[in-house]
């Protein structure tokens, strides 16, 4: 497969279409990025890399984050993480309270907003330092020492996280936050913070495609478990645009608000793309019709 010269077709073909997508506001620090940029960056299970565009540039991974904090809790708390959350797409907006009150407490799926904040809570539970102790364990699956927090970007999200604040002091009055709601806020917001390329978020996602072996070969999840992640990324890893995603691309993946997208194809690739314009329902246009061109090129998809 000449994955270099696919990467250029899409490339081409994505940048001339015309756009009608946003860069996200509802982060001040966020809505500073140039709308134009866009990268798409894929590893092979044998370890070859593929870049083009803007995929050497740092951006922030935004919820794409959410796979990387529920693969670490999964890594030593395995099935008792669904006591807390649930596996079933949401089809509510990803920051619904109304959804968190008729289901007393208990979030649809670890992707959604409360579900990542529950999440969060046990890695303030069982860490040791949970900032650092997750910040390592992302610089180890991906073998980047350089990845880092972006501080603005995450006292950006601090300042204005009043709907995070709400859903994590209700999940509180649930009973399904056992920490203080300060911290574990101030840990999402950290976590959503994280600033990668499109090459170090294919990099930290490569467990996923590989059965649960990081790219340095190191075991973080059995193949169970990351059989079951990746499950949950292909039916709820696009918020609720998570069956169009299923319907036009075929991947697991996970997006985010900073245009992030991170996709694989069990033992075959890892891709990342990144184009801040994001569509009506808060995921990358750009990412998405590339990732779409992708599987159809290549008649790789699981499906």
């Amino acid at each position: 497969m000449n994955y270099e010269q696919i990467l250029k077709e899409i490339y081409q073909e994505s940048k001339s279409l015309p756009t009608f997508g946003n860069v996200s506001t509802s982060i001040p620090e966020l809505a500073k990025i140039d709308g134009n940029k866009f990268g798409i960056h894929l590893t092979t299970i044998n370890h070859q890399d593929f870049g083009i565009g803007d995929s050497g540039e740092k951006f922030s991974i935004q919820s794409v984050s959410k796979a990387l904090t529920v693969a670490l809790a999964f890594s030593f708390l395995d099935e008792k993480v669904w006591e807390r959350v649930g596996v079933e797409p949401s089809g509510s907006a990803f920051n619904s309270l109304v959804q968190l009150e008729y289901e007393k407490g208990i979030p649809r799926n670890p992707f959604i907003n409360a579900g990542a904040l529950v999440i969060a809570d046990m890695l303030v539970s069982n860490l040791e330092n949970p900032k650092e102790d997750f910040l390592k364990f992302i610089r180890k699956i991906s073998g980047c020492q350089a990845i880092n927090y972006n501080l603005k970007v995450a006292k950006s999200e601090k300042e204005t996280g009043f709907r995070n604040a709400a859903l994590a002091n209700f999940l509180k009055s649930f009973g399904n936050i056992n920490n203080n709601v300060e911290t574990v806020l101030d840990f999402y917001f950290h976590q959503c913070s994280l600033e990668m390329t499109c090459k170090e978020l294919a990099h930290s996602f490569f467990f996923f495609a590989n059965e649960g072996k990081s790219i340095s070969g190191e075991q973080i999840l059995t193949k169970s478990q990351v059989k079951r992640l990746n499950a949950l990324m292909q039916t709820c890893g696009f918020y609720d645009e998570s069956g169009e995603f299923t319907y036009k691309v075929g991947l697991p993946g996970k997006s985010g608000i900073g245009g992030g997208i991170a996709a694989l194809f069990p033992k075959n690739f890892v891709v990342a793309t990144w184009s801040p314009r994001l569509n009506e329902k808060g995921n990358s246009e750009l990412g998405m019709n590339a990732l779409e061109l992708l599987t159809t090129k290549t008649g790789m998809s699981i499906f």
